[in-house]
Protein backbone atom coordinates (compact mmCIF):
# COMPACT_ATOMS: atom_id res chain seq x y z
CA UNK A 1 0.00 0.00 0.00
CA UNK A 2 1.61 3.53 -1.11
CA UNK A 3 1.02 6.44 0.86
CA UNK A 4 -1.34 7.73 -1.74
CA UNK A 5 -3.61 5.07 -0.92
CA UNK A 6 -4.52 5.63 2.53
CA UNK A 7 -7.71 7.59 2.67
CA UNK A 8 -9.17 6.83 5.96
CA UNK A 9 -7.55 5.60 8.95
CA UNK A 10 -8.97 4.30 12.65
CA UNK A 11 -8.14 4.49 16.03
CA UNK A 12 -9.47 3.09 19.05
CA UNK A 13 -8.27 2.97 22.36
CA UNK A 14 -8.31 -0.65 24.45
CA UNK A 15 -7.98 -2.52 27.98
CA UNK A 16 -7.51 -0.48 30.73
CA UNK A 17 -6.79 3.31 30.10
CA UNK A 18 -3.95 5.24 31.00
CA UNK A 19 -3.18 9.37 31.99
CA UNK A 20 -2.27 10.42 27.76
CA UNK A 21 -4.58 8.60 25.73
CA UNK A 22 -6.39 11.05 24.81
CA UNK A 23 -3.10 13.09 24.19
CA UNK A 24 -2.61 10.32 21.70
CA UNK A 25 -5.52 10.29 20.10
CA UNK A 26 -5.29 14.26 19.14
CA UNK A 27 -2.07 13.53 17.69
CA UNK A 28 -3.14 11.23 15.33
CA UNK A 29 -6.10 13.29 14.48
CA UNK A 30 -4.09 16.12 13.66
CA UNK A 31 -1.15 14.64 11.91
CA UNK A 32 -3.80 12.55 9.90
CA UNK A 33 -5.93 15.50 8.90
CA UNK A 34 -2.49 17.58 8.04
CA UNK A 35 -2.00 14.72 5.71
CA UNK A 36 -5.78 14.65 3.97
CA UNK A 37 -6.50 11.62 5.68
CA UNK A 38 -10.11 11.28 7.23
CA UNK A 39 -9.99 9.92 10.94
CA UNK A 40 -12.83 7.69 12.71
CA UNK A 41 -12.50 6.90 16.25
CA UNK A 42 -13.60 3.61 17.29
CA UNK A 43 -16.18 3.52 20.76
CA UNK A 44 -15.20 1.05 23.31
CA UNK A 45 -12.51 -0.32 21.93
CA UNK A 46 -12.27 -3.52 19.67
CA UNK A 47 -16.21 -3.62 20.15
CA UNK A 48 -16.85 -0.93 17.96
CA UNK A 49 -15.01 -2.07 15.24
CA UNK A 50 -17.41 -4.98 15.73
CA UNK A 51 -20.83 -3.20 16.23
CA UNK A 52 -19.39 -0.72 13.64
CA UNK A 53 -20.04 2.11 16.43
CA UNK A 54 -17.51 4.85 15.65
CA UNK A 55 -17.28 8.65 15.36
CA UNK A 56 -15.44 11.07 13.13
CA UNK A 57 -12.61 12.93 14.53
CA UNK A 58 -11.51 16.16 13.25
CA UNK A 59 -8.92 19.14 14.18
CA UNK A 60 -11.48 20.45 16.44
CA UNK A 61 -13.48 17.85 18.25
CA UNK A 62 -10.03 16.87 20.01
CA UNK A 63 -9.67 20.43 21.07
CA UNK A 64 -8.98 20.52 24.60
CA UNK A 65 -8.39 17.33 25.27
CA UNK A 66 -4.68 16.73 25.50
CA UNK A 67 -4.51 17.75 29.34
CA UNK A 68 -7.95 15.31 29.80
CA UNK A 69 -7.28 11.90 31.52
CA UNK A 70 -9.04 8.45 30.61
CA UNK A 71 -9.93 8.10 27.00
CA UNK A 72 -12.52 10.52 24.50
CA UNK A 73 -13.30 6.96 22.69
CA UNK A 74 -14.18 5.25 25.96
CA UNK A 75 -12.44 1.51 26.98
CA UNK A 76 -13.26 -2.07 27.26
CA UNK A 77 -11.98 -6.01 27.25
CA UNK A 78 -14.09 -7.20 24.04
CA UNK A 79 -14.78 -11.16 24.32
CA UNK A 80 -16.17 -11.64 21.44
CA UNK A 81 -12.95 -9.86 19.57
CA UNK A 82 -10.58 -12.71 21.06
CA UNK A 83 -12.48 -15.42 18.97
CA UNK A 84 -11.76 -16.05 15.62
CA UNK A 85 -14.94 -15.19 14.33
CA UNK A 86 -14.86 -11.94 16.20
CA UNK A 87 -11.20 -11.19 14.53
CA UNK A 88 -12.79 -12.23 10.80
CA UNK A 89 -15.60 -10.28 11.33
CA UNK A 90 -13.62 -7.20 12.43
CA UNK A 91 -11.71 -7.33 9.42
CA UNK A 92 -14.96 -7.45 7.46
CA UNK A 93 -16.02 -4.52 8.81
CA UNK A 94 -13.49 -2.72 8.26
CA UNK A 95 -13.14 -3.61 4.95
CA UNK A 96 -16.65 -2.41 4.55
CA UNK A 97 -16.08 0.59 6.04
CA UNK A 98 -13.03 1.56 3.02
CA UNK A 99 -10.60 1.99 6.75
CA UNK A 100 -7.07 1.75 5.47
CA UNK A 101 -5.43 1.67 8.74
CA UNK A 102 -6.14 0.95 12.31
CA UNK A 103 -4.14 2.12 15.14
CA UNK A 104 -4.72 0.38 18.44
CA UNK A 105 -3.67 2.28 21.23
CA UNK A 106 -3.44 -0.48 24.54
CA UNK A 107 -1.37 -2.82 26.54
CA UNK A 108 -0.73 -6.39 26.12
CA UNK A 109 -3.82 -7.68 25.37
CA UNK A 110 -5.08 -4.76 22.58
CA UNK A 111 -1.55 -5.26 20.74
CA UNK A 112 -1.96 -9.38 20.46
CA UNK A 113 -5.65 -8.69 19.09
CA UNK A 114 -4.10 -6.06 16.89
CA UNK A 115 -1.52 -8.85 15.76
CA UNK A 116 -4.31 -11.34 14.89
CA UNK A 117 -6.06 -8.88 13.29
CA UNK A 118 -3.00 -7.90 11.14
CA UNK A 119 -2.84 -11.70 9.87
CA UNK A 120 -6.37 -11.65 8.82
CA UNK A 121 -7.12 -8.11 7.29
CA UNK A 122 -5.23 -6.51 4.30
CA UNK A 123 -5.48 -3.32 6.07
CA UNK A 124 -2.37 -1.57 7.68
CA UNK A 125 -2.38 -1.86 11.68
CA UNK A 126 0.00 -0.32 14.12
CA UNK A 127 -0.10 0.14 17.86
CA UNK A 128 0.35 2.39 20.17
CA UNK A 129 1.88 1.56 23.91
CA UNK A 130 -1.19 2.81 26.19
CA UNK A 131 -0.63 1.47 29.87
CA UNK A 132 0.34 2.45 32.89
CA UNK A 133 1.87 -0.61 33.89
CA UNK A 134 5.22 -0.05 31.60
CA UNK A 135 5.68 -4.07 30.74
CA UNK A 136 5.80 -3.96 26.78
CA UNK A 137 8.80 -5.14 25.07
CA UNK A 138 9.96 -2.41 22.36
CA UNK A 139 9.41 0.63 24.12
CA UNK A 140 11.48 1.95 27.51
CA UNK A 141 8.63 3.82 28.76
CA UNK A 142 4.52 3.41 27.88
CA UNK A 143 1.63 5.59 27.56
CA UNK A 144 0.84 6.84 31.11
CA UNK A 145 3.34 5.28 33.06
CA UNK A 146 4.95 8.55 34.63
CA UNK A 147 1.36 9.88 35.83
CA UNK A 148 0.94 6.60 37.30
CA UNK A 149 4.13 6.76 39.08
CA UNK A 150 3.75 10.52 40.00
CA UNK A 151 0.19 10.09 41.12
CA UNK A 152 1.31 6.89 43.56
CA UNK A 153 4.08 9.24 44.92
CA UNK A 154 1.65 11.72 46.15
CA UNK A 155 -0.02 9.28 48.27
CA UNK A 156 3.35 7.63 49.42
CA UNK A 157 4.16 11.30 50.67
CA UNK A 158 1.26 11.90 52.48
CA UNK A 159 1.29 8.11 54.15
CA UNK A 160 4.68 9.15 55.39
CA UNK A 161 3.51 11.91 57.71
CA UNK A 162 1.15 10.03 59.32
CA UNK A 163 3.68 6.70 59.32
CA UNK A 164 6.37 9.17 60.96
CA UNK A 165 3.73 10.40 63.60
CA UNK A 166 2.14 7.32 64.88
CA UNK A 167 5.54 5.06 64.20
CA UNK A 168 3.96 2.60 61.80
CA UNK A 169 4.58 -0.15 59.47
CA UNK A 170 2.42 0.40 56.28
CA UNK A 171 2.40 -1.61 52.90
CA UNK A 172 1.23 0.14 50.19
CA UNK A 173 0.06 -1.39 47.25
CA UNK A 174 0.07 -0.46 44.09
CA UNK A 175 -0.90 -1.94 40.79
CA UNK A 176 1.41 -4.20 38.44
CA UNK A 177 0.86 -7.99 38.41
CA UNK A 178 4.09 -8.91 36.25
CA UNK A 179 5.96 -5.93 36.30
CA UNK A 180 7.38 -4.24 39.10
CA UNK A 181 7.85 -0.79 37.25
CA UNK A 182 5.24 1.62 39.25
CA UNK A 183 6.43 -0.14 42.39
CA UNK A 184 10.51 0.63 41.91
CA UNK A 185 9.51 3.72 40.45
CA UNK A 186 7.36 5.05 43.26
CA UNK A 187 9.23 3.34 45.67
CA UNK A 188 12.76 4.73 44.47
CA UNK A 189 11.35 8.54 44.58
CA UNK A 190 9.45 8.23 47.58
CA UNK A 191 12.04 7.08 49.40
CA UNK A 192 10.56 3.75 50.81
CA UNK A 193 12.28 1.09 53.02
CA UNK A 194 11.29 -1.49 51.17
CA UNK A 195 10.15 -2.53 47.57
CA UNK A 196 8.48 -6.12 46.65
CA UNK A 197 8.51 -7.08 42.98
CA UNK A 198 7.26 -9.77 41.13
CA UNK A 199 10.62 -9.43 39.07
CA UNK A 200 12.53 -10.72 42.44
CA UNK A 201 11.96 -13.77 44.17
CA UNK A 202 9.81 -12.89 47.66
CA UNK A 203 11.79 -13.58 51.08
CA UNK A 204 9.30 -12.64 54.12
CA UNK A 205 11.13 -14.32 55.96
CA UNK A 206 14.06 -11.71 55.50
CA UNK A 207 11.71 -9.00 55.23
CA UNK A 208 10.68 -9.57 58.90
CA UNK A 209 14.51 -10.18 60.10
CA UNK A 210 15.25 -6.64 58.49
CA UNK A 211 11.68 -5.13 60.45
CA UNK A 212 12.91 -6.72 63.97
CA UNK A 213 16.09 -5.04 63.27
CA UNK A 214 15.12 -1.80 62.23
CA UNK A 215 13.16 -1.76 64.95
CA UNK A 216 16.05 -2.37 67.54
CA UNK A 217 17.65 0.51 65.91
CA UNK A 218 15.55 2.57 67.05
CA UNK A 219 13.35 3.25 63.04
CA UNK A 220 10.14 4.09 63.88
CA UNK A 221 7.92 4.18 60.32
CA UNK A 222 8.42 1.46 57.78
CA UNK A 223 7.05 2.63 54.21
CA UNK A 224 6.20 -1.40 52.47
CA UNK A 225 6.02 -0.51 48.10
CA UNK A 226 3.87 -3.71 47.31
CA UNK A 227 3.44 -4.49 43.77
CA UNK A 228 -0.07 -6.57 43.33
CA UNK A 229 1.62 -9.48 41.68
CA UNK A 230 4.31 -10.25 44.18
CA UNK A 231 2.72 -12.75 45.44
CA UNK A 232 -1.06 -14.12 45.80
CA UNK A 233 -3.26 -12.18 48.37
CA UNK A 234 -1.30 -8.99 47.56
CA UNK A 235 -0.57 -6.79 50.45
CA UNK A 236 -2.96 -8.87 52.72
CA UNK A 237 -0.58 -11.38 52.82
CA UNK A 238 2.78 -10.12 53.39
CA UNK A 239 0.80 -8.69 56.18
CA UNK A 240 0.14 -11.78 57.71
CA UNK A 241 3.12 -13.11 57.09
CA UNK A 242 5.06 -9.90 58.91
CA UNK A 243 2.22 -10.04 61.85
CA UNK A 244 3.41 -14.04 61.83
CA UNK A 245 7.29 -13.27 61.74
CA UNK A 246 7.75 -10.33 63.78
CA UNK A 247 4.38 -9.91 66.02
CA UNK A 248 4.26 -6.32 64.45
CA UNK A 249 0.96 -4.78 62.91
CA UNK A 250 1.32 -3.17 59.69
CA UNK A 251 -1.24 -0.53 57.95
CA UNK A 252 -2.74 -1.72 54.46
CA UNK A 253 -3.14 0.93 51.83
CA UNK A 254 -4.30 -0.45 48.59
CA UNK A 255 -4.27 2.64 45.50
CA UNK A 256 -5.99 0.75 43.35
CA UNK A 257 -7.06 2.62 40.31
CA UNK A 258 -6.82 5.97 41.67
CA UNK A 259 -3.15 5.51 39.54
CA UNK A 260 -5.15 5.31 36.58
CA UNK A 261 -6.59 8.27 36.62
CA UNK A 262 -5.76 12.15 36.57
CA UNK A 263 -4.46 14.80 34.32
CA UNK A 264 -1.36 13.31 32.14
CA UNK A 265 2.18 14.53 33.27
CA UNK A 266 4.21 16.90 30.81
CA UNK A 267 6.24 13.52 30.00
CA UNK A 268 3.59 11.26 29.20
CA UNK A 269 1.44 14.20 27.11
CA UNK A 270 5.06 14.77 25.17
CA UNK A 271 5.38 11.17 24.20
CA UNK A 272 1.96 10.10 23.36
CA UNK A 273 2.36 13.22 20.91
CA UNK A 274 5.34 11.94 19.73
CA UNK A 275 4.59 8.29 19.22
CA UNK A 276 0.78 9.33 17.87
CA UNK A 277 1.96 11.61 15.51
CA UNK A 278 5.01 8.77 13.96
CA UNK A 279 1.68 6.50 13.87
CA UNK A 280 0.39 8.18 10.87
CA UNK A 281 3.48 8.43 9.47
CA UNK A 282 4.13 4.74 10.07
CA UNK A 283 1.44 4.71 7.43
CA UNK A 284 1.98 6.85 5.33
CA UNK A 285 5.43 4.92 5.01
CA UNK A 286 3.54 1.07 4.09
CA UNK A 287 4.38 0.19 7.77
CA UNK A 288 2.15 -2.41 9.36
CA UNK A 289 2.34 -5.39 12.10
CA UNK A 290 4.27 -3.13 14.39
CA UNK A 291 4.28 -0.85 17.56
CA UNK A 292 5.95 2.45 17.35
CA UNK A 293 7.75 3.24 20.73
CA UNK A 294 10.72 5.07 22.02
CA UNK A 295 13.99 3.70 22.60
CA UNK A 296 17.28 5.47 24.67
CA UNK A 297 15.57 8.44 23.49
CA UNK A 298 14.78 7.88 19.73
CA UNK A 299 11.10 6.90 17.87
CA UNK A 300 10.99 3.44 16.75
CA UNK A 301 8.92 0.79 15.59
CA UNK A 302 9.20 -3.22 16.86
CA UNK A 303 7.35 -5.75 15.28
CA UNK A 304 3.96 -7.07 17.06
CA UNK A 305 5.67 -10.64 17.50
CA UNK A 306 8.83 -8.80 19.26
CA UNK A 307 6.50 -7.25 22.22
CA UNK A 308 7.20 -10.33 24.26
CA UNK A 309 11.33 -9.73 24.07
CA UNK A 310 11.48 -7.27 26.54
CA UNK A 311 14.18 -5.53 28.33
CA UNK A 312 14.57 -3.49 30.66
CA UNK A 313 15.69 0.27 30.77
CA UNK A 314 16.67 0.03 34.31
CA UNK A 315 17.69 -3.05 36.49
CA UNK A 316 15.57 -3.67 39.04
CA UNK A 317 18.36 -5.46 41.43
CA UNK A 318 20.57 -2.78 41.16
CA UNK A 319 18.03 -0.18 41.80
CA UNK A 320 17.07 -2.37 44.85
CA UNK A 321 20.39 -2.19 46.35
CA UNK A 322 20.76 1.39 46.14
CA UNK A 323 17.61 1.75 48.03
CA UNK A 324 18.80 -0.49 50.40
CA UNK A 325 22.04 1.75 51.55
CA UNK A 326 19.85 4.64 51.23
CA UNK A 327 16.87 4.04 53.38
CA UNK A 328 19.09 2.04 56.62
Amino acid sequence: MTDSSIKKIGVLTSGGDSPGMNACIRAITRTAIYHGIEVVGFRWGYKGVLEMDFRPLGSRSVSNIIQRGGTILGSSRCKDFETKEGIYRAAENLKEMEVDALLVIGGNGSLKGAQELDEAWDGQVIGLPGTIDNDLGGTDWTIGFFTAVDTALDSIDKIRDTAEAFQRIFLIEVMGRKAGDIALGVGISGGAEEVLIPEIPLDLEALGQRLIEAKKRGKGSYIVVVAEGVCDGGAHEVAREIKRITSYESHICILGHTQRGGSPVAHDRIFATRTGARAVEAALDGLTGVMIGVQRGELCHTPFGQLEKRWRFFEPKRLLEINTMLTI
